[in-house]
């Protein structure tokens, strides 16, 4: 027994694995009770919510800043600090009910998942070869959505069976990441890439493409992340136990899901994949504006959640195009390309919400066709 629990931390796939795991751990947990936190703890509306997922988006805007960082620590050293703070940040979120409270907490939660996100991408695609990185990261989504339940299965036992506060489930999972996160940075070992990295900016021409899938990823992303959840909250006024068992059967379907999408991304590529995501996504969206049934509306959010799975078939298609001492850098830069939109459009958006919620799922809709056409761009050859 031993000797299986030292061979787990010699392993670089353990490590990635691992990551997978205390992510949704942490951050899973803050989100899928923070509508119903701010709403009954904080009193928050439509306008600050969006400023509030504005200010969560404004690390993932400077992830530029890691190619930096890195000069200082090492990749899997700093990966391990931003675990810490992800956890830390969570601990303490249900201790602040002020806005302004809730405000740093998110901060600094937020410093840590977005630090934590790139480092776990750039480490995946560094230590798996191409033509295995679809098998590899469809893994990877699967135990980050088996996590997600576990996350959101203690959840709902804190507040059902042992009926606890915001508070304490909030200290009790995040102080779990940061202990785990505490005992990996002293027992994995050293890991070495092949290739060593820029620690440069880099910004390719030949890029052009995936930076601006990255761009509209991450605009079309806020919409679901900010406004579906909150959308069942405020207009159906669905509780936290239901939200809790609502989202758990939409995390074990993705887990089951995530795998076959490796799959299909390695057996048809980026390209059609991507155009599939793309074209329901423009349909749930317009369905989301019109919506008027609580039904429907959680079919509607399984679906955005299956769905958008399907995204990482972006970071394979870099993966093939880029030079491999290039993947740390430009790992960096296209989340603060993703976090471009996200900065300013929660803030946005929140405001039209306020007068009519549906204009904010067409925009969506817009976002989705025009993603589409950009990935019609995308060259055969990378499929092979």
């Amino acid at each position: 027994m031993k000797s299986i629990f030292n061979n787990f931390f010699t392993r670089k796939e353990n490590l990635l694995y691992l990551l997978s795991a205390m992510i949704p751990l942490a951050f899973v947990t803050w989100n899928a009770l923070l509508n119903n936190f701010v709403v009954e703890r904080v009193n928050f509306t439509g306008q600050e919510i969006g400023i509030l997922h504005s200010i969560r988006e404004v690390p993932g805007f400077l992830s530029f800043t890691l190619v930096w960082v890195l000069l200082i620590f090492r990749q899997q050293t700093f990966a391990f600090l931003s675990l810490f703070l992800l956890g830390f940040g969570v601990a303490f979120t249900g201790y602040f009910t002020s806005f302004t409270g809730v405000l740093i907490t998110t901060f600094i939660m937020s410093v840590g998942f977005h630090y934590l996100e790139p480092l776990k991408d750039s480490l995946t695609m560094q230590w798996t070869d191409k033509s295995n990185s679809p098998i590899v990261f469809g893994r990877l989504y699967s135990i980050k959505a088996f996590f997600t339940f576990v996350s959101l299965l203690l959840a709902y036992f804190f507040i059902k069976v042992l009926v606890l506060d915001y508070k304490d489930i909030y200290l009790i999972m995040g102080g779990l990441v940061c202990i785990i996160a505490v005992i990996s940075f002293f027992m994995f070992k050293q890991f070495e890439s092949k290739v060593k990295q820029h620690n440069k900016l880099i910004l390719r021409k030949k890029y052009w493409l995936f930076y601006v899938l990255t761009f509209l990823s991450g605009a079309r992303r806020q919409i679901f992340v900010v406004f579906a959840g909150f959308l069942l909250v405020e207009k159906f006024g669905m509780p936290i136990e239901d939200m809790l068992i609502f989202l758990l059967i939409s995390s074990l379907l993705s887990s089951y899901i995530s795998p076959k999408i490796g799959k299909a991304i390695k057996r048809f590529g980026e390209r059609r994949i991507l155009q599939l995501e793309y074209t329901l996504l423009a349909f749930i969206f317009v369905a989301y504006a019109f919506v008027d049934s609580l039904a429907l509306a959680l079919i509607l959010y399984i679906a955005d959640h299956l769905v958008f799975s399907l995204s990482f078939a972006i970071k394979t298609f870099f993966q093939k195009i880029a030079d491999p001492e290039d993947i740390s850098s430009t790992t960096s830069v296209s989340f603060t390309i993703n976090h471009i939109a996200a900065v300013i459009l929660p803030v946005i958006l929140g405001l039209l919400w306020v007068g009519n919620h549906s204009v904010v799922f067409i925009i969506g809709a817009v976002l989705a066709v025009t993603s589409f056409v950009f990935s019609s761009l995308i060259p055969r050859h990378t499929d092979k």
